[in-house]
């Protein structure tokens, strides 16, 4: 059974986010890191207030592919990988690299060929794909954005608070890193065993979405699960109330399918 976790932050924010999983994960006996992104090192409030337009205009994700698959690497050991929205995009490419003992997205950005449908997709990254403004121009999301199509099922007092805290400006480049070859999976490539984590009342990576990516792997022949979580956004699922809940059960998954040899299943469940 693999003892050791790395947390994958998504855009918009930094690895800060993971702060209460790493407690509650390393209360449990595992080690943990949380991976930040390049030029994300700094505290959000440094962050926000002195955006490096030049570095954000010159991030792409094949910087950021190879910037985590350095990191895990440099562990010397397959951990489990659990990453948010962008993060879990980067996370399925890590465990297209082997580089995972087990993996857990949770409102995972889908990978190429993973078609998004969904009007709310479009609406809430558009800022970022709009490919009329400068890619080089960093972004930073305004609060009436955030409430719509990231904390949606939030209150107005938690959307604020977790604003303040966790947002941060963002790379264009990066972002749309995520509609290019960098971003293609290989669905049918046997892998790790992955579970795909949906919030249901996400509107900005809905829980369709989600779905339709957990089915591209159905001709992988590997353990692959889904499971939906109700009354989650895209930031309350690993941010807000109950997300203790989403976390008990990824490491309740994890600690399963790393205990021996898992029979392959595609269950879809909901909760």
């Amino acid at each position: 059974m693999s003892s050791r976790i790395v947390f994958i932050h998504g855009n918009f924010v930094t690895r800060r986010c993971w702060e209460p999983w790493i407690e509650r994960c390393e209360s449990r006996g595992y080690r943990c890191v949380a991976i930040a992104y390049p030029g994300r090192e700094q505290p959000v409030d440094v962050l926000r207030q002195h955006p490096d337009g030049k570095f954000f205009g010159s991030l792409t994700l094949q910087r950021a592919i190879d910037h985590h698959i350095a990191a895990i690497r440099a562990l010397g050991e397959k951990p489990i990988i659990i990453g948010h929205s962008f993060g879990g995009l980067i996370t399925q490419l890590m465990v297209q690299r082997d580089l995972a003992a087990a993996a857990i997205t949770i409102d995972s950005v889908p990978p190429l060929g993973v078609p998004p449908l969904e009007l709310s997709f479009l609406l809430g990254t558009w800022p970022v794909i709009n490919p009329f403004v400068p890619a080089s121009t960093p972004y930073l999301m305004s609060f009436k954005h955030f409430q719509r199509h990231f904390a949606n099922a939030m209150t107005s007092a938690e959307q604020r608070v977790a604003y303040d805290t966790d947002i941060v400006p963002e790379s264009r480049r990066l972002a749309r890193g995520g509609l290019s070859l960098a971003a293609r999976v290989d669905f049918k490539k046997p892998h790790a065993p992955l579970l795909l984590i949906a919030g249901q009342e996400d509107n900005l990576m809905p829980a369709s979405l989600n779905r339709r990516n957990y089915r591209s792997y159905k001709h992988s022949g590997s353990v692959t699960e889904f499971k939906e979580f109700a009354e989650r956004d895209h930031y309350s699922i690993i941010g807000g109330k109950r997300w203790e809940e989403v976390a008990d059960f990824a490491l309740s998954w994890a600690k399963r399918v790393t205990a021996g040899d898992p029979v392959r299943t595609s269950t879809v469940a909901s909760s």
